[in-house]
């Protein structure tokens, strides 16, 4: 059974908050898939460049793992309280 992608979802996230609700704000949504998509394609640009580069795979996403461990938040979480 085929399914029909979702255009305002094109990644399949759903972007939650602190408290598990959803994040609705259609404005936010696209910033927060249109972020998504970039981090995914650097992602893919960088390991495709790293493999023609002679480097092991599995080298690289673990690389990559740690770097995205080490990510510390520079602003405080929003609890959605006005």
């Amino acid at each position: 059974m085929a399914t029909m992608q979702d255009k305002s979802n094109p990644h399949g996230v759903v972007w939650t908050r602190p408290d598990g609700s959803v994040v609705a704000c259609h404005e936010k949504v696209l910033v927060l898939n249109e972020n998504y998509g970039e981090l995914k394609q650097l992602l893919q640009d960088a390991l495709d460049d790293a493999l023609l580069m002679g480097c092991a795979k599995a080298m690289v996403l673990q690389a990559f793992q740690a770097a995205l461990d080490g990510v510390q938040a520079t602003v405080q979480e929003d609890d959605g309280v006005v």
